[in-house]
């Protein structure tokens, strides 16, 4: 049975594979799983059937069968568990990939999504500017920390995992700032994990749903 997953009908990242059904369409591919899309509106996100399976009206979710889950992070953990591709069989290769998967979500990525939302609804506030200096040091911190790190690795830990699979989704916010540019081997290791014939494969089908409700 294939597992269903929602995205937005139409999305707000403007086609460019920022949104959260991403990673889970990339894990999914990467494990060779097929998928199906449940596309969903804004208005239908509030209403009681998606509630139901999120409760806090956002997308993704993933259906398989009685199974019924919410939070992408928690959906490609599931997956990479229940597939051979994303987690090492050594059980400490396999620690240190969940690892990297908490570090992307739970320390990376906190700044930087902070950063856009400040950008949008902060703009106009007295402490704008003092907010902005504040993350964007709070974010060269953690790249620069990180760039150390991976150094001349192609991937964190060994070979590429769940844990690169969600660093690599949350590096890409910082695409078009001029942050990422700083850290060369970063920018390489971003490039490296778009370059998967998986990630092309699941970015090629989130743009096809963003183009088909554009011109619609």
């Amino acid at each position: 049975m294939s597992a269903t997953i929602t995205a937005f009908e139409r999305s707000p990242d403007g086609g460019k594979g920022l949104a959260r059904d991403m990673p889970v369409r990339w894990a999914l591919e990467e494990v060779g799983q097929p998928y199906n899309v449940r596309l969903l509106s804004f208005k239908a996100l509030k209403e009681p059937a998606h509630l139901a399976l999120h409760p806090f009206g956002q997308i993704p979710t993933y259906e398989e069968g009685e199974l019924a889950m919410f939070e992408s992070g928690a959906i490609v953990f599931h997956i990479a568990e229940r597939h051979a591709g994303l987690l090492p069989d050594d059980a400490n290769a396999r620690a240190h990939a969940i690892m990297w998967m908490f570090a992307a979500l739970n320390t990376v990525e906190p700044p930087i999504f902070n950063l856009a939302l400040t950008k949008v609804l902060e703009r106009d506030e007295p402490w704008y500017e003092q907010r902005l200096r504040f993350l964007e040091n709070n974010i060269h911190n953690r790249l620069g920390a990180l760039s150390g790190r991976l150094g001349d690795a192609n991937w964190l830990d060994g070979e590429f995992s769940a844990g690169d699979l969600l660093m690599v989704t949350v590096l890409r916010r910082l695409k078009g700032s001029g942050m990422l540019d700083e850290y060369p081997n970063l920018s390489a290791y971003v490039a490296r994990g778009e370059a998967r014939p998986a990630y092309k494969r699941a970015f090629d089908a989130q743009l096809a749903v963003f183009t088909a409700t554009s011109t619609g």
